[in-house]
């Protein structure tokens, strides 16, 4: 599975301060069932192989409804548990490191701030970029900010799709407009709300009007 632009509308990123001790796969189910178009698993304080079967319980979920499953940062582990993909950071492993050894048919997302990033990316084998944070984000508070002009800049930049994230909300999604994004990647949007199937079903309808 390589990865599209309609794949990129709504996507949904856990995190473990926003899940808490809730079921995580009827989470990402119901983020499904409300619109979210991929699902990315980040957990940043568990072992490789309590990230392994996270992610397999996942990608179950995943398959069933036909959303990529992308794991943050650790592509050993997307490989070891059949994941769709991996996204990773500007310090993370290189991305032509990874399709060596990943091949072409794994999904690479890589995190650009500029647009030397994002060009680097692009030609190491990248499938689409994260750029951001476009607003505070609550998740990341040391993230590094981006204007809407330098978000136009970069998306036009690359002929692979990008996805706006950081901070974005319902309440402020309409301030970043159509700078060129495919779509917008959440974390507390989604999966911080009591009704998770109903934000994200929320968020989509905004997106797709």
């Amino acid at each position: 599975m390589k990865i599209s632009r309609k794949d990129l509308i709504l996507y949904a990123i856990t995190d473990e301060k926003c899940t808490g001790d809730r079921d995580l796969s009827q989470l990402v189910e119901e983020a499904i069932l409300g619109g979210a178009t991929c699902i990315q698993l980040r957990e940043k304080n568990i072992s490789d192989d309590e990230l392994t079967e996270k992610a397999l319980k996942l990608k179950k979920v995943c398959s069933a409804y036909g959303v990529p499953l992308i794991i943050n940062d650790n592509y050993k582990v997307a490989l070891r548990s059949g994941a769709d993909g991996v996204h990773v950071g500007i310090e993370d492993a290189p991305v032509r490191e990874i399709r060596r050894i990943a091949g072409n048919d794994f999904i690479i997302g890589a995190t650009a701030k500029t647009v030397e990033q994002a060009k680097k990316a692009q030609a190491e084998g990248a499938d689409y970029i994260g750029v951001g944070a476009v607003f505070p984000s609550p998740t990341k508070t040391n993230a590094i900010r981006i204007t809407q002009e330098q978000l136009r800049e970069i998306c036009s930049s690359v002929d692979i799709p990008a996805v706006a994230i950081g901070g974005i909300s319902l309440e402020n999604v309409n301030e970043i407009g159509d700078c060129g994004q495919a779509g917008i990647a959440v974390v507390s949007a989604v999966f911080a709300a009591d009704d998770v199937r109903s934000a994200a079903e929320t968020l989509r309808k905004k997106l797709d009007n």
